[in-house]
């Protein structure tokens, strides 16, 4: 392979890589690109473009109350695949240097109902 070529693929190797890092906002998003982020199905992806229709999500918090099937562990998981709310990412709880990170589980699940 040429050498242009070859830088000529490692750029666009490097740009698919910087757009898919960029996010993908959920008040701008077409359905393929929510449908292209892991966690959001054809069902979810269509009750946020029906919400979005009625207005702009404001931020997280309005995204959880408006659409069905998201909560905050949802947020949480979502905004690490990308999904950010007005550009910005969930806002996650931190947790001391060198402390697990949260198990996932849900408000009100116990270990016997996992």
């Amino acid at each position: 392979m040429p050498p242009a070529l070859r830088h000529a693929s490692v750029a666009l190797v490097l740009l698919h890589a910087a757009v898919a890092l960029a996010g993908v906002d959920v008040n701008h998003a077409r359905e393929a690109d929510l449908d292209g982020v892991r966690g959001i199905g054809p069902a979810m992806s269509s009750r946020i473009l029906a919400e979005r229709a009625r207005g702009p999500f404001q931020d997280w918090s309005d995204l959880i109350a408006r659409v069905k099937g998201i909560g905050p562990a949802a947020a949480a998981r979502l905004s690490a695949q990308g999904l950010t709310v007005n550009g910005a990412a969930y806002p996650a709880v931190a947790t001391p240097a060198g402390a697990p990170a949260a198990s996932g589980a849900g408000v009100g699940d116990s270990p016997s109902s996992r």
